[in-house]
């Protein structure tokens, strides 16, 4: 299906939020989601489906010097 990822359209084949992370090699990261204006905590990415058009910001940390 159709989502934007980051103001990016992307087509993932993805049931929930978790999925999308998984498929993005996001998954165990420390990572902030936000879902159609909405954040979400973490226990909430299993639970959370994902249908076309929905909006997602995903923000990752990255160490580094």
């Amino acid at each position: 299906m159709e989502l934007v990822v980051n103001g990016t359209k992307r087509e993932l084949a993805a049931e929930t939020v978790a999925d999308v992370l998984r498929l993005l090699g996001l998954s165990g990261r420390p990572v902030m989601v936000e879902a159609d204006g909405q954040v979400l905590k973490i226990e909430q990415w299993e639970t959370t489906p994902v249908v076309p058009g929905m909006k997602l910001e995903l923000v990752h940390f990255v160490a580094g010097g």
